[in-house]
């Protein structure tokens, strides 16, 4: 099957820019992947931060779902521990109608720590709230016959959604960093994975052995997960060459390492850069390009490569995922995602192999042609006036290039 491609947008925007013109470009982003033949868009939901401003992502898939028409349109994701449960179902519901069935339901714990003490929330408490509410949610979505549930945050009573989604079963993934959680989550509920830990270094050294959580917790609950439900989110900027590539992202890289992941995020180990070439040698392993620690920045033959690498670490995943940053300008960004379309894509799912073998025959096999022209110049001969012509013409080249 051939590999899927899509973009994940958090999304992760210095401060500084209009924010309303910010919502605009990302929506024309959308756009621009569906034109390009990407599969899906993510979006995310976030509450502070001051780089991650989509506070409903189901808001911002249903003006982008006006724009479009095909691509796959997945919230990236909900943290379900600051929702009702039943809310959210409805929600996602009404959003696969307004989109025609185009949603995928993505779900996660919460992110961001201060999102966390914002809703006075324990982040002990996150990962098991996820957990209840999407079995319940999930119970929802499939239509059961009324039903109540109560427990310490949340109550419902005779509970059943009045419409049910487009889709017959609602696509849906959970989100994955470094912990077994996610996968585990995935497995025990048969539900598809996004994983966002693999954008940086520790997460790619677990990559490896992630998918076994999925397989051995499905098999205690009797649900059924596959691979190719299972999406990874890498980070890229692509030029024609590595060295324009280094020069479009090498500021916007440092500056997001700096004063978000260091400066905002403070993860830890982080250090900031004084310079701009040493954030990129630490987060893309080096100048030469190719396969990099925990990005791409480079050519689309780097990239290739990358993805190989990673398919290959995994075990096999169904689609790579995109970050969407800010690291070069809005202009060389959107060229970035061309430059995947036009040239990662078709060379990962051997789209134009069959156009090279063409090639190659066409090109080396002259015996099997020459005949053909030989026919041509025959039939000419054989005509007094056509012949008379030719003679002429080849004349006058001759006395060209005599005189040339």
């Amino acid at each position: 099957m051939a590999l899927r491609f899509g973009a994940f947008l958090a999304p992760h925007h210095p401060i500084g820019e209009n924010p309303m013109l910010q919502f605009r470009r990302d929506l024309d982003l959308v756009v621009q992947l569906e034109q390009l033949g990407y599969h899906e868009f993510w979006c995310g939901e976030h509450h502070s931060s001051g780089w991650e401003m989509i506070a409903s992502p189901e808001m911002f898939l249903a003006a982008a779902g006006e724009r479009t028409s095909r691509i796959k349109l997945g919230t990236g994701v909900i943290s379900l521990p600051y929702h009702h449960p039943y809310n959210v179902a409805q929600r996602i519901v009404q959003l696969d109608h307004m989109t025609a069935g185009r949603v995928i339901f993505g779900t996660g714990p919460g992110a961001l720590p201060s999102d966390a003490h914002t809703f006075d929330i324990d982040p002990m408490l996150l990962r098991d709230r996820q957990d209840e509410a999407l079995g319940v949610i999930l119970r929802l979505l499939r239509g059961e016959p009324r039903f109540s549930y109560d427990c310490d945050w949340f109550t419902m009573k005779d509970a059943q959604l009045q419409l049910l989604p487009v889709q017959e079963t609602m696509p849906t993934a959970t989100a994955s960093m470094v912990s077994p959680s996610g996968m585990t989550l995935a497995g025990k509920y048969g539900t598809g994975v996004i994983s966002i830990g693999s954008m940086a270094s520790e997460g790619i050294t677990a990559l490896p052995t992630q998918w076994e959580f999925a397989e051995d917790a499905a098999l205690k609950s009797g649900a059924t997960v596959d691979r190719s439900d299972w999406r990874v989110l890498m980070n890229w900027h692509l030029a024609e060459t590595r060295d324009l590539a280094r020069a479009q992202a090498r500021d916007g890289l440092q500056r997001w390492h700096n004063e978000y992941i260091a400066g905002t995020l403070q993860r830890p180990g982080a250090v900031a850069y004084n310079d701009p070439d040493e954030a990129l040698d630490a987060i893309c392993g080096g100048a030469a390009g190719g396969i990099v620690q925990s990005a791409v920045v480079g050519t689309p033959d780097d990239l290739v490569e990358f993805i190989r690498k990673m398919y290959e670490i995994t075990g096999g995943f169904g689609t790579a995922i995109g970050f969407v940053h800010d690291w070069a300008n809005p202009r060389d960004t959107v060229n970035s995602w061309d430059l995947v379309a036009r040239y990662v894509i078709p060379e990962i799912n051997g789209y134009t192999k069959k156009l090279r073998e063409s090639q190659e025959f066409v090109s080396t096999k002259r015996e099997a042609f020459n005949r053909a022209g030989e026919a041509i110049l025959d039939k000419i001969m054989g005509n007094e006036k056509a012949a008379e012509a030719l003679q002429v013409t080849a004349a006058r080249n001759k006395n060209k290039g005599n005189k040339n």
